[in-house]
């Protein structure tokens, strides 16, 4: 059994071993998408092949779309080389659910594969052709909140974006100034509308894209680089719209027990694929079985009825609720919580924290009790049933190959919007901050987490962090099971409100999360003894 057109012609073959085909002519549907492109979507990763790709393969299975997407790479273009065009576009989409069960789609959509590429004339000229279709209608993107970013970390121009700035849309090096020169060509090519929908999981996804794209509209005519009309055609929102999204869906890396079961079934040239920019892609992506899109419904060139593949649409204030919901009450702070204790309890899978007494009611209390009651509730989606969901099928999903060390990445970058949030609700809304007991408890565990020793004495790596070379001096000097004057080495962090949100000290909270800290750092066992005491 090998993943492409000539393997699949015995379909008997796969459907006994359990995997779902598709149901469209497929040939019919890759015409239909390379002559009337109407869905492009930029990064070609892992959520993207197990959600949109999926949304549109049960759309194509339904008959609601005849044509499929057109899928492009412009960060590792070995990607589409290596994995996408030698497995015909296809992909399979293992969905892990809680209760055991697996089910295994070969996921056909794609309809065509194309590489972000200004230098080879082939690829970038077909993507122009694409672009200049009255028939496309929406751009999608899953290329991770950094891939809009114009500057670095000082907030400089970057490189080769200063570079695209001075030379024009003719040949662009960044990836984001591919995209804009893309846009231009539709542009010039009669100014026709279309929609642009950042679906990355970061806060007004679509006002990042929307400032990268003007960014370069601006430079490009105040440089004498482009028709000054451009800038107007991208902020003109009958004819370009950048819709904001509120995503969730969990898709861990390819696992080595997934890629087992599959070889068990038959399957050949299953080897994950380490490309030479360290991206790790395999002809299979893991999933969890829940999954969100929440969209907001603004195409001025119309669009596909994605709602009947379960997207919702709605206006832009209901996003904003929805992703405010998500990322301050009814899951991050729930992931971030597991992250940082679990790598100081030893764990390395999250669905283990939650046959933890401690950590279970450790994260159900920071739900239900302290972020559930100052939450905004969106109205198409409930935030009980969504945090229910969240600690009853998700997170304790044995099947889900998720790691307490992969979430706690960046959490300096985190706090301030998962927990500082809802301090700042409570402020606002006359509530008592005395009733906050466990997140602080949080932040006492994300500094005792910065020693980078478990609470059995072993030393740990800390995950990747920008913030790290600047958080850990303040934990530097104290050892476990030494006495020292807490407050005074941790008092210039617990002020700092860009990492917090607030200042821990204006809002009464920082003698609390000395407190916890300190006995934290008595000892052996101190941490799973201080759990045990206020949870």
């Amino acid at each position: 059994m090998i993943l492409n057109e000539n393997g699949l012609k015995d379909k008997e073959q796969w459907k006994s071993k359990g995997y779902s085909l598709p149901k469209y002519d497929r040939q019919e549907m890759i015409k239909n998408t390379k002559e009337n492109p109407t869905w492009v979507h930029f990064g070609a990763g892992n959520i993207f092949r197990a959600f949109q790709a999926n949304v549109a393969q049960n759309l194509l299975n339904d008959g609601v779309l005849s044509s499929g997407i057109t899928v492009v790479e412009g960060f590792d273009y070995e990607i589409i080389e290596k994995k996408y065009r030698p497995n015909d576009n296809y992909s399979i989409l293992v969905t892990l659910k809680a209760d055991g069960n697996i089910e295994k789609t070969v996921v056909g959509s794609i309809g065509e594969s194309c590489i972000l590429d200004s230098e080879n004339d082939v690829e970038f000229g077909r993507l122009k052709e694409i672009f200049a279709k009255d028939s496309l209608q929406l751009a999608t993107f899953t290329i991770t909140e950094k891939g809009y970013s114009l500057v670095d970390g000082k907030g400089e121009l970057l490189g080769l974006v200063k570079a695209d700035f001075e030379a024009g849309p003719e040949k662009p090096a960044s990836y984001i100034g591919k995209v804009a020169a893309l846009l231009y060509h539709r542009y010039v090519n009669g100014k026709k509308p279309i929609a642009m929908v950042s679906t990355d999981n970061c806060s007004h996804n679509g006002d990042k894209l929307y400032a990268a794209m003007n960014g370069f509209a601006e430079k490009w005519a105040e440089n004498g680089l482009c028709d000054k009309g451009f800038v107007d055609y991208i902020n003109d929102k009958s004819l370009v719209s950048f819709p904001w999204s509120m995503i969730d869906k969990i898709t861990p890396r390819p696992d080595e027990s997934v890629e087992a079961l599959l070889k068990e079934d038959g399957l050949e040239d299953l080897e994950p694929v380490i490309t030479s920019k360290n991206t790790y892609v395999a002809p299979f992506v893991n999933a969890e079985e829940t999954e969100y899109l929440v969209i907001e419904d603004a195409f001025p060139n119309g669009r596909p009825a994605l709602e009947k593949g379960g997207i919702i649409f709605t206006d832009k204030e209901t996003v904003d609720k929805v992703e405010r919901m998500k990322v301050c009450t009814c899951l991050n702070p729930l992931h971030t919580a597991l992250a940082v204790y679990g790598c100081l309890l030893g764990y390395t899978k999250i669905s283990d924290e939650m046959k933890d007494t401690e950590l279970v009611k450790l994260v159900e209390t920071i739900g239900y009790k302290e972020g559930l009651p100052v939450v905004i509730n969106p109205g198409v989606l409930d935030p009980k049933e969504f945090i229910d969901t969240v600690l009853k099928v998700r997170i304790p999903n044995p099947f889900m190959p998720d790691t307490p060390q992969r979430i706690a990445t960046d959490t300096s970058q985190k706090l301030a919007i998962r927990y500082g949030e809802t301090i700042k609700n409570y402020i606002k809304e006359g509530k008592n901050l005395e009733d906050l007991k466990l997140i602080p408890l949080v932040f006492a565990g994300w500094l005792r987490y910065l020693m980078a020793v478990d609470d059995e004495g072993n030393e740990f790596e800390l995950s990747p962090d920008p913030l790290l070379e600047t958080v850990r001096p303040f934990v530097e000097g104290i050892k476990i099971g030494e006495a020292c004057d807490v407050e005074a080495s941790l008092k210039g962090i617990l002020e700092d409100a860009k990492i917090f949100g607030v200042n821990l000290y204006e809002v009464g909270l920082a003698d609390k999360v000395c407190g916890y800290f300190s006995e934290m750092i008595a000892g052996k066992g101190a941490i799973r003894a201080t759990l045990k005491k206020y949870v």
